[in-house]
């Protein structure tokens, strides 16, 4: 038996409580309130909703999946500005979503979860938070995503750097990089935002690039205003659109998990960083060694054009240490910087992220050690041995090809047909069968193989051995069809007073 938690003062009981007030959070509580359930808690560790739209305010914050598609399916908008629109806007719309369903109201902020513990003899979870607050709940579900902790690279000596440092998820509005020397490590999703947009101010730019990245072009269109009062008259016209839009994401999966479209899709990119770069040098510096589709495809039409700037550098030499001003890189050259700024991504793997976090289950169960190896889950959204524990965008259930948002709403259905279930069995908790779990990932793993993202390269999509954890392998309407009916053989539904019974009597 689990040790029990000391409860706090601040106790109270919900019937779910949920971690994380970003699209997943949110989504969740919507959807318990149109079943008529409002007996939950969102504890949210930020003073704001958002998620990471809260946190990544950097210069030229925005999205690489298309607006309409980058938003709830039962709350559109009509009126988004952009076809990939802006950090502000998108922020802008989840702070609206609040307050139409009006969801503050559930909502305690700057209240980080640091440890939650299933009891079996209760059937419920004691969920602590850092504030000193203890939640006790039927159901525990973790909707804090993957992109909510920065990764900060151990660089020798960077703690003496005495310019400013500051990760891009945690930019510093406040410091004026007009006339600095700037330096920006990494070259992932947010620093081919930032990058071109803090050129033209900066003295220098110095990008250290540890891999090249491959880059599309963006769509930078916007949706006329004629446009978007036809789609406010008649939502038919928006929802026909997203669907046009969905419908030409999912025909990337094929190409992006074929090897052979890989050769052609990379061969064509080439032909556009010779395009868009004038120097030669650096034109083979920026192309990158690995299968186009291995990492994360990005989007930008400002990324090569930088480059011909004349106060912006590309390092490829690794770094050796950093010193008091300036950035020293194995080939002995010094790098003067006022500034370090960190693209340096998130931590997404979970057995690190979640490694000051105890997460206990049924008896001697601690999700540190079943995840020592790798992290696993069924569906992405629950895991053998933990009760009641759902994960929204879990391992396994990232996309490189379409919108996240889609497959947060297929897991937010099931999550709630689990508790239907629950309710209607007359059970205490449900616990997927290891089998079944098993089983599962067994096939991803399967259909992993031979697609690019296996392909040879290193990327935040794998594990340190190689196992790809974060990827869905294929279209997510296969997903929503495996989704969208809880298969109750693949679960135990158990009473409390039963196994007590079972107990006493052996």
């Amino acid at each position: 038996m689990n040790s029990k938690v000391k409860i706090s003062t601040k106790t109270i009981n919900k019937d779910v409580a949920i971690v994380g007030a970003g699209f997943g959070g949110l989504c969740m509580a919507i959807k318990l309130l149109e079943s008529g359930n409002e007996d939950f808690v969102i504890l949210e560790k930020a003073k704001e909703v958002g998620g990471a739209w809260y946190f990544n305010g950097y210069p030229g914050a925005a999205c690489d999946v298309q607006s309409h598609l980058y938003s709830f399916s039962f709350n559109g908008k009509a009126d988004w500005s952009k076809r990939y629109a802006p950090r502000d806007e998108i922020e802008n719309y989840i702070l609206d979503t609040v307050e139409k369903y009006n969801l503050r109201r559930f909502i305690r902020f700057e209240e980080e979860v640091n440890e939650a513990h299933f009891e079996a003899d209760t059937g419920k979870w004691m969920v602590r938070t850092a504030a000193g607050s203890s939640i006790v709940c039927r159901h525990f579900v973790l909707a804090s995503g993957p992109l909510h902790v920065p990764n900060k690279p151990n660089i020798k000596g960077l703690k003496r750097f005495k310019g400013k440092v500051m990760h891009s998820a945690e930019w510093d509005h406040g410091y004026d990089l007009v006339g600095k020397k700037v330096i920006s490590i990494g070259t992932g999703g947010s620093a081919i935002q930032y990058c071109p947009e803090i050129a033209p101010k900066v003295k220098h730019l110095s990008v250290f690039q540890r891999s090249a990245a491959w880059v599309i072009p963006r769509d930078e269109r916007g949706y006329p205003a004629i446009q978007q009062r036809l789609f406010e008259r008649f939502p038919g016209l928006r929802k026909l659109h997203r669907a046009r839009l969905y419908w030409s994401n999912e025909s990337r999966v094929a190409p992006a998990s074929s090897t052979r479209a890989a050769k052609l899709l990379g061969s064509l990119c080439k032909q556009f960083i010779r395009f868009q770069v004038k120097d030669k040098t650096l034109v083979e510096k920026l192309t990158p060694d690995y299968a186009f589709g291995c990492k994360r495809v990005l989007i930008s039409n400002k990324w090569y054009p930088m480059f011909n700037r004349k106060n912006v550098e590309l390092v490829t030499a690794g770094i050796q240490e950093v010193k008091a001003n300036s950035v020293v890189t194995d080939d002995g050259v010094a790098h003067e910087a006022d500034c370090i700024i960190l693209g340096t991504g998130f931590v997404v793997d979970p057995r690190i992220y979640m490694k000051d976090f105890p997460l206990t289950g049924l008896p001697g169960r601690d999700l540190h050690k079943d995840w020592a190896d790798s992290s696993e889950a069924y569906y992405g959204m629950t895991v053998s041995g933990y009760p009641n524990l759902y994960m929204l965008v879990g391992p396994n259930t990232g996309l490189g090809h379409n919108s996240i948002v889609f497959m947060i709403e297929c897991q937010v259905n099931y999550i709630l047909q689990c508790m239907t279930l629950l309710k209607a069995e007359g059970a205490d908790y449900l616990d997927v069968k290891p089998n079944a779990q098993q089983a599962y990932n067994d096939d991803v793993q399967r259909r992993l193989q031979g697609t690019t993202w296996t392909s040879g390269c290193t990327s935040w999509y794998q594990q340190e051995d190689g196992k790809n954890f974060a990827l869905w392998p294929g279209s997510t309407w296969r997903y929503w069809l495996k989704t969208r009916q809880v298969r109750s053989t693949d679960y135990e539904f158990v009473h409390v007073e039963e196994v007590e019974k079972s107990a006493v009597s052996a």
